[in-house]
């Protein structure tokens, strides 16, 4: 009996974590399948991408969204690659943006690695300039993670406070 309770807690929150990333990811692609006329293609918005600033305050966000994007990619239309690749890109930016010192970095890495990973697959599955593409993919970006994503980030971070980030790791609260 002796160190039973002390994992408890522990294991609680382990749990509460797993089930945050879940959440992430079935909302993730949730939104993408509902709004799929404005969430695939070379001219997106995919809503969905406001979640990609959760990692800065949820590191089992990092998970939850590769994961929400491949199952959201799987039902896109446009291919293995984007499959492929679109999840990846979403992966590197997810862990990218649990990295930015300031919330209002924290946006940023979505926006640009999706424009140039998404851009480039679109532009070769659909067989559209890639500057083009790349512009299309980075403004839809642009307008989820900044106009959608940041103000969903300041409003947790205000309101939902999560012990998630280290005291030194970024802005304090």
């Amino acid at each position: 009996m002796s160190g039973s309770g002390q994992n408890r807690p522990d294991s609680g929150r382990k749990a509460a974590r797993l089930v945050r990333g879940a959440m992430i990811a079935a909302l993730y692609a949730a939104l993408s399948a509902v709004l799929a006329p404005v969430s695939y293609g070379a001219v997106q918005f995919r809503a969905a991408e406001a979640l990609a600033v959760l990692p800065w305050l949820y590191p089992e966000a990092v998970p939850g969204l590769f994961a929400g994007c491949l199952i959201a990619n799987l039902f896109g239309g446009n291919g293995l690659l984007d499959v492929v690749f679109g999840s990846l890109a979403t992966l590197a930016a997810a862990m990218l943006s649990r990295k930015m010192k300031s919330a209002w970095l924290a946006p940023l890495p979505p926006v640009l690695i999706n424009a140039l990973v998404v851009g480039a697959v679109l532009s070769y599955a659909l067989g559209l300039p890639f500057r083009l593409t790349a512009a299309q993919v980075g403004l839809g970006q642009l307008g989820a993670c900044y106009a959608l994503g940041l103000p969903l980030l300041l409003y947790l971070k205000r309101y939902a406070r999560p012990q998630t980030r280290d005291k030194d790791d970024g802005e304090k609260r």
